[in-house]
């Protein structure tokens, strides 16, 4: 009779795992650059994050800052966001801090 292994992974080592993937396909550091600036900053729109990267070289167009940012508000689940304004305002989760921190300096 065979048994049966179940593996519960914690939300934290889920939001790990997708981090270092997503970190994984980053080809120009672009992806890395966001993810300090959430974790040393405060609230973003995707203007900020655009003309952060413009000011740091980064050759990108608007659509494709808020189509990054927006899949990582989605797929990685680390930002909150808050639509009541104008624009878009995300936010690193506080909840997330560490965990983006320690994949940063170990990635």
């Amino acid at each position: 009779m065979k048994k049966e292994v179940f593996v519960l992974e914690t939300i934290e080592e889920r939001v790990r795992e997708r981090l270092i993937k997503y970190l994984s396909r980053d080809d120009t550091g672009i992806r890395k650059v966001v993810l300090k600036l959430f974790l040393n900053g405060d609230k973003f729109t995707t203007g900020d994050v655009y003309g952060h990267l413009h000011n740091t070289d980064f050759d990108v167009s608007y659509r494709g800052v808020s189509a990054m940012v927006g899949l990582m508000n989605t797929r990685l689940g680390i930002l909150s966001i808050d639509v009541t304004g104008d624009h878009n305002i995300y936010l690193l989760k506080e909840d997330y801090r560490d965990i983006v921190r320690n994949v940063l300096e170990n990635y």
